[in-house]
């Protein structure tokens, strides 16, 4: 039987694309290989948001060169698609395979091993040789227009499994591609446009999840505040949270992040008024400045901003809000910097995902003068990191000595076992405790930037 390992960089939703290639393969009756040096196929499902994730990408076809030189080594995802002839140039990579044709990955991969490729490739309606057009690289190359690409594939991602093989709170793509263009960017160019998983296939899923024992399951997409919006009959995303709470037991929804202007009252109103959904609120900014906010293309200035922001604060005094900042966007002063500095300062933050911007090939930001020094740049991202730490810091302290209910994860460290509470924040409970249970936990201290806490009284 031949085997396969499929590892993921990046995204969520690259991991939820990974499960499906791994559904994909094992419905041809393949094996999944316990780790790259013992697989005959290795696929590496990549991502291109940053040079250094392509950097990533490719010193893993090196070391899987290294560490197995007799496999295939597929190259697929965000990077295979951006750059499929660069990909392709790589020594060592048998089969670039775009995110335009993932879905038919394993047909590709598991057809080449039975017949000739050359006969493969023209026996697959739709593909795109580009090989032909570069006679001197070994590598096939399967990539089209992502625009005209329709598919989506949805597959649960787990958080990695414990000793036991225990999994907990499974994380569910139901969206994927952007219609947005923000001049940063590469996504939709790699993407494809917004596409939504249908609202009965969404419940199926949940289902599932439920009947198998999970007690928590994130929802997550590229831009997943527009779920619905292509379906032949157009839903809202608040339409998929309202029929996954009437129509289904799960215990607890997290949403994932959803873009500042697709926080409508009622989505705030259902986050706030329902128990079973988790006081989480994940908010993309990326800069406080309204002059690089319309640089970079977004839909909303900073008064806008403010006002979700200040909206969900209001609804849920306690929910944890995050959000994705930029620094060192082309042309950022240092005026910028200190408009986007304050308004995180001002605003009720409890944690921040801080990125320095990198040039992508092909989009209006790369193209841009006035691109911020290197220095600079990680000057105001440790800024940032550092005020994010403290509001973090602030926001657990009120909770010590409080009883909160936590969800326990797989992780032991040998005297505790972690645990998420609803509102995002990781506790050590004090002793061993079986994955995906709830827990009354009582915090005790907050030390070294942890809360350790113990089962609280019955």
């Amino acid at each position: 039987m031949a085997s396969f390992y499929v590892e993921n960089f990046g995204c969520r939703a690259t991991q939820a694309d990974g499960v499906a290639i791994e559904r994909q393969f094992q419905e041809r009756g393949l094996a999944r290989a316990g780790v790259p040096a013992q697989s005959e196929i290795v696929v590496l499902n990549t991502c291109t948001v940053t040079a250094a994730a392509d950097q990533d990408a490719r010193a893993a076809i090196r070391r899987i060169r290294r560490e197995n030189p007799s496999c295939q080594i597929v190259v697929t995802g965000c990077y295979a698609q951006r750059a499929p002839e660069e990909v392709a140039s790589l020594p060592g990579v048998t089969r670039v395979i775009g995110n335009s044709h993932k879905h038919q990955l394993a047909e590709i991969v598991v057809g080449s091993l039975r017949h000739d490729a050359g006969a493969n490739v023209a026996a697959q309606p739709g593909f795109v040789p580009l090989s032909s057009l570069a006679p001197e690289a070994d590598s096939e190359i399967f990539v089209s227009d992502i625009f005209a690409h329709t598919e989506l594939l949805a597959a649960p991602v787990f958080d990695a499994a414990g000793p036991n093989g225990d999994r907990t709170r499974p994380n569910l793509k139901v969206q994927d591609g952007c219609d947005n263009r923000c001049s940063f960017c590469v996504i939709p160019y790699v993407r494809g446009q917004s596409r939504s998983l249908p609202l009965n296939q969404i419940l199926n899923e949940v289902n599932a999840l439920v009947s198998s024992g999970y007690r928590e399951v994130v929802i997550s997409g590229i831009n997943l505040g527009r779920w619905g919006r292509d379906l032949d009959r157009p839903l809202r995303f608040e339409d998929a949270v309202g029929e996954i709470l009437r129509r289904t037991n799960l215990e607890k929804l997290r949403i994932s992040s959803v873009e500042p202007m697709d926080w409508s009252d009622e989505l705030i109103r259902m986050m706030a008024s329902s128990p079973r959904i988790a006081k989480h609120a994940h908010v993309p900014m990326q800069s406080g400045s309204d002059r690089v906010l319309r640089a970079m293309h977004r839909k909303y200035r900073p008064w806008h901003y403010r006002e979700k922001l200040e909206k969900i604060r209001a609804a849920m005094p306690t929910a944890a809000i995050g959000a994705d900042v930029m620094v060192g966007f082309p042309g950022e002063s240092e005026a910028d910097f200190e408009e986007t500095r304050l308004l995180i300062e001002e605003l009720p933050f409890t944690y921040l995902h801080v990125f320095t911007y990198s040039p992508r090939p092909g989009t209006p930001a790369a193209a841009m003068r006035n691109h911020v020094p290197v220095h600079i740049a990680r000057e105001r991202n440790r800024i940032l990191r550092d005020l994010a730490a403290a509001k973090k810091l602030a926001f657990m302290r009120p909770f010590v000595g409080k009883t909160v209910e936590a969800i326990t994860l797989n992780v032991f460290d040998g005297k505790s076992t972690e645990a998420l509470t609803d509102n995002y924040l990781k506790l050590r409970l004090e002793g061993r405790h079986g994955a995906n249970q709830w827990v009354k936990a009582r915090v005790e201290q907050l030390e070294a930037g942890v809360l350790t806490a113990v089962i609280a009284p019955a």
